[in-house]
């Protein structure tokens, strides 16, 4: 555990300053889920992104939603809310806009496991009204998966690598939205929390985007288990 923290400090520190130097943003993400009972769950997330390591804000989104578990602990169904802050900068100047949305989603996840291969689905569908905007809609596919390298499960004290790759499309042309590739190494902490600190790239209609991720999830109970 020492030397984990000692090398995600180090980590961090690199990647904070390369961010600086660099058109790397870095993302802050917190990702909570918690049983309400054995078939309800409360989701709840931050997420704190920048266009550098820290105090250039690009955009703080704030998610939370009720969802239902159509088996015992997978197949989850989901109603949820977001609220999205973005100062995105104007074209060719060093100004900042503010812009607000308000969305609201509906999701399927389900989960698999294969050997030692842990694997996600999520299939995302959000209703967008964006500020000084018209009305949007938008499907998203997420595929991820976990690998434990230190234990043959994701049990307590196991370092895992992490990937995803996530679609994004829009029900009007431009149909493509954008594209994000992600790896990461992360730390089960515990039965209930665990951190992971990877590289995303962004691939959007014109241009590319990179972020340090920094993410902790936490899925401790309100129900005992």
């Amino acid at each position: 555990m020492v030397r984990f923290c000692v090398f995600a400090c180090f980590f961090i520190a690199t990647s904070c300053a390369w961010a600086q130097s660099s058109s790397t943003g870095s993302w802050y993400i917190y990702i909570g889920s918690q049983h309400l009972s054995k078939k309800w769950n409360w989701h709840n997330e931050v997420q704190y992104r920048n266009y550098n390591a820290v105090g250039d804000l690009e955009q703080l989104l704030l998610r939370t939603g009720l969802g239902y578990n159509l088996t015992p602990g997978n197949n989850n169904l989901l109603l949820g809310y977001a609220y999205i802050f973005s100062e995105p900068y104007v074209s060719g100047t060093d100004l900042k806009r503010s812009v607000s949305e308000h969305r609201i989603f509906q999701q399927f996840i389900t989960r698999q496991q294969f050997s030692r291969f842990y694997l996600q689905h999520r299939y995302r569908f959000e209703q967008r009204f964006i500020e000084d905007t018209d009305f949007k809609m938008r499907y998203r596919y997420f595929l991820s998966v976990n690998l434990p390298l230190t234990n043959r499960e994701m049990v307590p004290k196991t370092i895992y690598l992490s990937a995803y790759n996530e679609i994004f499309i829009n029900n009007t042309s431009p149909h493509y939205d954008r594209n994000r590739l992600y790896g990461a190494l992360g730390y089960t902490i515990n039965k209930y929390l665990r951190a992971e600190i990877g590289f995303m790239s962004q691939a959007l209609e014109n241009r590319h985007r990179e972020q340090v991720q920094v993410v902790l999830f936490n899925n401790v109970p309100f129900l005992k288990d």
